[in-house]
Parts: C-alpha cells; sequence; structure tokens
C-alpha cells in the first residue's frame, strides 16, 4: 500500500514538472512571438553579428548610439536582471544598475505592453535566447549630452507614466488588439510620430491628437517614415485594409513597395505575424481619420504619359526618366503591380519631404523575399552616373507628373547634401555614389 501510494505521489509530481515544462515552453514560444512583433532583432543586432547581441549603430540628432546586448550572457548582457529590472528597461527606460536609457529605446511605448506579455518576453530572452559574451561599444555622444543623469529629469518630462494597455468599454475586440499592437510592441509611433525639438514623440496614441503617425518630421539615416494617417494624398486615404493587409505582410502592394529600414521591419517583424494580427493592425491604421482633411484626393493625368509615348521629353528629367526609369515603372509611372512600384499616385513621392525619393535615386535598395513573396524587389542605384542636377531633374519630373502635381522644388544643393550624409550608403555591390559629386 505504502509503496503503491509513493509511486501515486511520484507519478503526479512527474506530471506536473511534465505539464510545468510544457507551460514554461508555450511560454517561451509566446515570448519569441512577441519579441518578432517587437522587432527588438532590428535593433539589437548588428549587421554580421550574432542576434540580440548589439552593436548596431544608430544616427541620432545627439549623435551615435550602439544598442546593446540583450542576450542572457551574465557578463555583458541581461543574465542578471530579474523580471523587475527586465520590465523597468523595458517599459520604463530605466536599466539596472538605475541609468536612463537613450531614448532610442521606445520605452514609452513599450510600456503599454501587458504583464503577460512582458513575462513571456522575459522567459524568451532568459531562456529561448542563446547567451552572447560581447560587451556594449561606448555611444559616441559628445559633453555634456553624454551624461546620463539629465536624462531622468527628460523621462519625467517626457516620457509620461503610461500603464498598461486597456481596451475601451465598447471597443471592437479586432480594433483593439491593432491598437495595441500599434501603440505598444509594433512601437510604430517612434518612427512615423513627428517629433518635438525635444527629441520626444509629438502624440503617443491617437487620443493624444492627429500628430499621431503623421510621418517623420526629420530624416533618420537618410529616410523620412511616411505618413500612416488617412490623408488622400500624402497617407493611406486610398488604400483599403486588404491593400494594407498586404504590405504589411509583403512590403509590397498596388500602390507602392516598402523602402528604407521598413524593409527590415517586414524581414524580421512583419512577415511572421498571424493573419489575426495583420488584420487587426491594418483595421487599426485605417480607423485613423486624416491629419489634414482638406487634401485633395489624387486625380490622374495622363498628359505627361502621352506627351513621353509620342518622343516629347523636352521637360526637364523627362529624358532622365526615360533612360534611367521608364523600363521598371513605364513612361506613365504604373509600374508593374506588386513588383515595381507605380510612381503615379503613390504617397511616398507627394509627401512634402522628398528625402527618402533622392535617396533611393542616389543608392537604390533591395526589399528581400519574403514569405509568400519570395522573389526579392531591387532599385538599382543611379548616383554613380547621375550628377547633382540629373538627380534633382528627375525627381522633379517624377513629382510633378501623371497627378502627381508637387510644386516644392528640389535642386543640386538638396542632393549635394544627402551624398554628405554618411548615413546614406551605396546599395551593396552598387558603384560609390560620391564618383560624380560635384559636378
Amino acid at each position: 500500500m505504502i509503496k503503491s501510494l509513493a509511486a501515486l505521489v511520484l507519478g503526479t509530481m512527474a506530471f506536473a514538472a511534465l505539464a510545468d515544462d510544457t507551460a514554461s515552453d508555450a511560454l517561451v514560444r509566446r515570448g519569441e512571438y512577441l519579441a518578432r512583433a517587437g522587432d527588438c532583432v532590428a535593433c539589437h543586432s548588428s549587421a554580421g553579428g550574432k542576434p540580440f547581441a548589439g552593436g548596431l549603430a544608430m544616427a541620432t540628432p545627439i549623435g551615435t548610439i550602439y544598442s546593446t546586448n540583450i542576450t542572457p550572457d551574465k557578463a555583458t548582457g541581461i543574465g542578471d536582471y530579474s523580471y523587475d529590472d527586465f520590465q523597468k528597461a523595458v517599459r520604463h527606460g530605466v536599466a539596472k544598475n538605475g541609468d536612463t536609457l537613450y531614448p532610442a529605446m521606445p520605452y514609452p511605448s513599450y510600456a503599454v505592453v501587458s504583464d503577460e506579455d512582458m513575462k513571456a518576453l522575459y522567459a524568451y530572452f532568459m531562456h529561448g535566447v542563446q547567451p552572447v559574451s560581447q560587451a556594449n561599444k561606448e555611444s559616441d555622444i559628445p559633453w555634456p549630452l553624454s551624461m546620463r543623469w539629465p536624462l531622468a529629469i527628460w523621462r519625467g518630462l517626457f516620457a509620461p507614466d503610461v500603464k498598461a494597455f486597456q481596451p475601451g468599454a465598447q471597443e471592437d475586440a479586432q480594433l483593439a488588439r491593432g491598437r495595441y499592437l500599434v501603440e505598444g510592441l509594433g512601437h510604430c509611433g517612434a518612427c512615423h510620430t513627428p517629433r518635438s525639438f525635444t527629441m520626444q514623440e509629438k502624440a503617443l496614441n491617437n487620443g493624444e491628437g492627429s500628430d499621431y503617425l503623421s510621418g517623420s518630421n526629420a530624416p533618420v539615416d537618410g529616410w523620412t517614415a511616411s505618413n500612416l494617417r488617412g490623408d488622400n494624398r500624402d497617407g493611406l486615404g486610398r488604400w483599403s485594409e486588404t491593400d494594407l493587409q498586404q504590405f504589411l505582410r509583403y512590403g509590397r502592394n498596388d500602390h507602392t513597395a516598402a523602402f528604407g529600414g521598413m524593409t527590415d521591419v517586414v524581414e524580421h517583424s512583419l512577415q511572421y505575424l498571424s493573419d489575426e494580427d495583420i488584420s487587426a493592425i491594418a483595421k487599426y491604421l485605417k480607423s485613423l481619420g486624416a491629419r489634414d482633411a482638406s487634401q485633395a484626393v489624387f486625380t490622374p493625368d495622363d498628359a505627361v504619359a502621352k506627351a513621353l509615348w509620342q518622343g516629347d521629353d523636352h521637360q526637364p528629367g523627362a529624358s532622365v526618366y526615360v533612360d534611367s526609369c521608364a523600363a521598371c515603372h513605364k513612361t506613365d509611372g504604373s509600374g508593374y503591380q506588386r513588383f515595381y512600384p507605380a510612381l503615379r499616385g503613390n504617397p511616398v513621392v507627394m509627401a512634402d519631404d522628398p528625402t527618402s525619393l533622392i535617396h533611393i535615386v542616389l543608392v537604390g535598395g533591395t526589399l528581400p523575399g519574403v514569405q509568400g513573396a519570395p522573389t526579392a524587389i531591387t532599385m538599382p542605384a543611379f548616383g554613380w552616373r547621375l550628377n547633382d542636377s540629373q538627380v534633382a531633374d528627375v525627381v522633379n519630373f517624377i513629382r510633378g507628373s501623371w497627378g502627381n502635381g508637387v510644386k516644392t522644388r528640389v535642386t543640386a544643393q538638396d542632393v549635394a547634401k544627402l551624398r554628405q550624409d554618411e548615413s546614406v550608403q551605396p546599395h551593396q555591390g552598387s558603384a560609390d555614389i560620391r564618383v560624380l559629386e560635384g559636378q
């Protein structure tokens, strides 16, 4: 009888341990999914480096910041972080030693992450990530901006004590899920919301005003982030939820293709999200009103297309466009759906700030293949053979044709300035864009 009871107890304990292990494994897998949603690997991994080992250089208005090692290595990473240490760093930007993290870490956004999800993230980084012994690099920030203690004051003023996410009493469940992902782990506002001169985002959510997700007001690494609100020209007003789902999942749709840092987001994060979460994000973004409700609806104009078809390329930039761009984007600017993006009616083309368009003409770029869209899309660099005036002319031609109707002009000086930006580097395998500098 005693032996039978002992066997029963040991069996019960073994079953409980197995259940705990299963729950732990499930928690780690959940944390891995959430880390994908937060795209943690993008910032905390350098080119050619180990995942999450840090070392990525990030150009900011105050200098160069290097991302930190967040593997569970006890000497150089976060291996000795308790859960409380972890959640304080992620939610409030306070390191284990009490230092304030630089605001390159979007902790106001991560403050809304639920306790359940934060615990899953902690489980993943402690038990699902390989420890890497790699010392953190010192940020290259001049004194006195390099001092940490003033950041605590900045945090108190501009990184409010945001509470964990709570859906609205009557809020649609799918809409609430999309809002949670966009405001929280997705930290979309970190790039797509304009910032004040003191570097804080002008709004952390839609309830704080229409600045939220209305596009960046200053280039980062030579790119500007797009307007994600419902504006008719430079926003998503003409996109359907299906258009948004396609862009989020594949980085391409009938209107445009991802470029710059957004290609990393699609490659490392969005392609791995569930269909339900992609749909929820699209639904939430489509719920946002326009920042500028007075924007006229884009209306196509075929006058330029007819002129080019008849061999009339007298406009400045027209001959460069025919020689260098028309083969992929067509003389009517319509491109090839989901492969070579349309320039006609493209929100990026019609944005007030032409930086991204100049950048991609100079150095090109590649949108890698992803699940469901395995073919990469490559834009070749043209800066190696077009001088500053030619680049300015073709950018102006694109922005003023087919109904795009942008009146502000790009100058050769604008192009020359961007060529000098160290963050604007040639696409791998392309010629040096500075060969024609100053010509």
